[in-house]
């Protein structure tokens, strides 16, 4: 079983049979004594650490026994170099002899100029990356033209260490990339939620092009600021999904333009003459996107800036429900996909078997999950919802073997690491993940959800997953489940009553609320 899947280009087919992995090869890499060793086993096996299986040393092992047990050097009786002519370590030897560690070391030395002036800064992001688990990525990275524009105008000091000069960058990944490295590593001060201080750079720009039309930007800037900025900025909620959060926010603001242009060239009026009919007019003949401006009309009429007109919600069409047998076979599919990254797989598990939201799973940390040898549970609620014994294996695995974590995101505790420095996967990168193993992520979460309230009661339910009881109620309707098989509920909802009622209380003092949900 693999944890990731072979990158880089495409073997080239030879006649030649590599002794491990017996695939045909143009030519020979290296010749040990269990036979020929082609490039790319042979740049695994100069990269691999760990214990060898004969003498017991921690070293590097890039032998195999006859059964696939790891070997050092000696004990496999390979003499081929494996030692850097700079620091002595054992590891493959790149440029003139020396490891992946001196080759980026001696390169950001060269082109941060670290001593000239002398920048404390600069010297521990050296050592930074030169201590990540796998170096070869960072000279992999420092290649890319983007990153080495960034560290040469960093080492000319022409690109300060400060989020003002980034901001005054182009936008790009790179910029935000090593943004977010510079900040984990407490290089850049941490300037709050990044998401928001993203926002507020594209809510400037965005402003920023609507300046030459004040029908349009002055109405649109009072709703971005007046409303979606300032609920933004208060938010107190440490749980909350600032990325969902600012992408609504834009998607209502972009929309709220789309209606201000529309009025503008179609009707030539302004948000201030708006009727009732235009409003309906213009909610009739486009995509349903168009309801998005709801909130918009409505924010207006709250403030007192206009007078209160219908605006209509958007109705999903359809709720996508996928069968059990369907959800099953999907379910054993992801199990025995070996080819695909463990991590994709085990966040897909947790989505089809608890019906966990995306951001849920993204935002899970390894304090999250409670493993002993014989069981392991994992927190998406209140209460601890344990892992199938049939997966433990592949949950086990997941842990000891987290994808992102052999860069600069090495130290994370994130159940899911992203590629960012400090961060976890964003939703969108696993969204877009889980639809390519061919799941309805919608259509699997009601399944989930839909099959569990057929064995739980709502409240037991909720405490397990993370939801309130009223939407396991609305799921156990769907799924036709008689509400008489749930007397948790009432006898909840009853002992909550007591709880906040003096009246029911032995000594007439109220006592404190049941920690449970609603």
């Amino acid at each position: 079983m693999t944890d990731t899947p072979r990158r880089g280009r495409p073997r080239t087919v030879g006649n030649i049979e590599c002794s491990r992995c017996h695939h045909l090869v143009p030519k020979t890499r290296v010749r040990w004594p269990e036979g020929v060793i082609c490039g790319p086993c042979f740049t695994t096996a100069a990269r691999t650490y760990g214990t060898c299986s004969f003498c017991g040393t921690e070293r590097l092992v890039p032998g195999q026994t006859p059964t696939g047990a790891a070997l050092c050097r000696d004990c496999a009786g390979i003499t081929t170099n494996l030692d850097c002519d700079n620091c002595g370590r054992e590891a493959e030897r790149l440029r003139d002899g020396q490891c992946a560690r001196c080759v980026v070391t001696a390169d950001l030395e060269h082109i941060l100029a670290p001593h000239h002036p002398p920048d404390m800064r600069l010297k521990r992001l050296i050592v930074e990356l030169a201590a990540v688990p796998r170096p070869e990525s960072i000279i992999t990275w420092m290649r890319q033209p983007a990153t080495a524009d960034l560290l040469t105008l960093i080492g000319a000091r022409e690109l300060q260490l400060n989020h003002e000069a980034f901001d005054a960058m182009p936008p790009s990944k790179a910029v935000e990339h090593l943004r977010e490295m510079l900040v984990a590593h407490r290089m850049m001060p941490d300037r709050g939620d990044r998401y928001l201080a993203r926002f507020e750079q594209w809510l400037d720009q965005r402003l920023q092009t609507l300046h030459a039309t004040p029908a349009i930007a002055t109405p649109l800037e009072q709703f971005a600021r007046w409303h979606h900025l300032r609920r933004l900025r208060e938010n107190d909620d440490p749980t909350r999904n600032m990325d969902n959060a600012t992408r609504c926010a834009k998607q209502e603001i972009t929309e709220a333009g789309k209606f201000l242009t529309w009025l503008l060239t179609e009707h030539d009026t302004t948000i201030d003459h708006l009727t009732q009919g235009q409003l309906d007019t213009y909610l009739s003949e486009g995509t349903t996107t168009r309801t998005l401006i709801r909130n918009f009309i409505q924010w207006r009429a709250r403030a007192g800036i206009a007078t209160r007109l219908k605006t209509r919600y958007r109705v999903a069409r359809s709720t996508p429900l996928a069968s059990t047998r369907e959800h099953l076979d999907l379910i054993k599919q992801v199990i025995e996909a070996d080819h695909v990254i463990l991590s994709t797989r085990i966040a897909a598990l947790l989505l089809m078997l608890f019906g966990t939201p995306l951001d849920r799973i993204c935002r899970l940390t390894i304090d999250d999950v409670d493993s002993t040898p014989t069981r392991t549970t994992i927190a998406l609620g209140e209460v601890p919802a344990p892992i199938p014994p049939a997966l433990l294996p592949l949950f086990r695995q997941h842990l000891e073997q987290r994808a992102n974590r052999r860069t600069m995101n090495h130290q994370s505790a994130w159940l899911f690491p992203g590629y960012t420095a400090g961060q976890h996967i964003s939703e969108q990168s696993l969204m877009k993940r889980l639809r390519g193993l061919g799941i309805d992520i919608k259509a699997a979460r009601n399944a989930a959800l839909h099959d569990l309230t057929k064995e739980i009661d709502a409240a037991s339910l909720g405490d397990l997953l993370g939801y309130s009881t009223q939407v396991m109620n609305i799921h156990a309707a769907r799924a036709a489940v008689p509400m008489a098989t749930y007397p948790a509920i009432g006898a909840l909802r009853r002992g909550r009553a007591e709880d906040a009622d003096p009246k029911h209380t032995a000594a007439g003092t109220p006592t404190p609320p049941t920690q449970g949900r609603m």
